[in-house]
């Protein structure tokens, strides 16, 4: 999988860019961050650690609901942390660093969170066992990613036009599953369900998915512009798709929750 998953650096250096616009467009983000803490055990944490914080959504609900605790936020694109810590009322601490290697001290926190950032992970076993290295026994690990089958409409209507990358791929639930079995952590939640967007427009889709940084950053993705006949027989194909609402865009979202014993 880590040979079709975007480079780092470009995931970094996209969501940087997109950080000023990125809570305007993220009406999928936090309907997926609140499903994600709506799914979290009561729990009295110390100190917590926001695991690909972003612009600071969960940062900010965790301060709020855990005042005592001291919070964490680790980022891989700085630029998303200096916008969070610009919007106060979060974190103690903003890090940048790799979740896949994480500048922690062992038994450090109680909980981990990470909303919509380890779709971006090459090596998610690795996430998973730092996430265990630091969890204290007791703690938890949730989060949510995106998996196979996301954006779908998407890929599908390009598939009627060429071969070519035109879609983030993402693993297959089955992938989660087995990385969750293998990380010596407790399963408590592992469940996958679709959240769908609609848009009135090709345009608003493609201008939505580049101010949230998550426009097409897959290796063997088009280089250039796309021709018009091209562009054409794809709006074509999508808007074959379109409902009621508008154009659909489904998302395929796992939350997984884990416990340290």
């Amino acid at each position: 999988m880590a040979d079709v998953l975007p480079d780092k650096r470009q995931v970094a250096l996209s969501f940087s860019r997109a950080a000023a616009q990125y809570d305007g467009a993220a009406l999928l983000q936090r309907r997926v961050a609140d499903g994600l803490l709506a799914r979290l055990p009561v729990l009295h944490p110390q100190r917590w650690l926001d695991l690909g914080s972003g612009t600071g959504y969960c940062s900010r609900v965790l301060t709020q609901r855990h005042p005592q605790a001291e919070g964490l936020a680790l980022d891989l694109a700085p630029g998303m942390l200096r916008h969070a810590r610009a919007q106060g009322a979060g974190a103690g601490h903003y890090l940048t660093a790799d979740a896949e290697r994480l500048p922690l001290r062992d038994a450090c926190c109680d909980l981990v969170l990470s909303s919509l950032a380890l779709q971006w992970c090459p090596d998610l076993p690795a996430v998973l066992a730092e996430a265990r290295r630091i969890l204290r026994p007791g703690g938890v690990l949730a989060f949510s990613s995106l998996v196979a089958g996301t954006l779908d409409e998407l890929r599908q209507s390009w598939a009627r036009v060429d071969d070519q990358v035109h879609v983030n791929r993402f693993r297959q639930q089955a992938a989660y599953a087995a990385a969750a079995q293998a990380s010596g952590l407790q399963v408590l939640t592992l469940e996958v369900a679709p959240e769908r967007l609609h848009f009135p427009d090709l345009r608003a889709l493609t201008q939505h998915l580049k101010a949230i940084g998550a426009h097409n950053l897959n290796q063997g993705r088009p280089q250039g512009l796309t021709g018009r006949q091209r562009l054409a027989a794809f709006t074509q194909a999508y808007e074959g798709l379109r409902e009621p609402a508008g154009l659909p865009a489904t998302y395929q979202v796992i939350h997984v929750l884990l416990r340290k014993e």
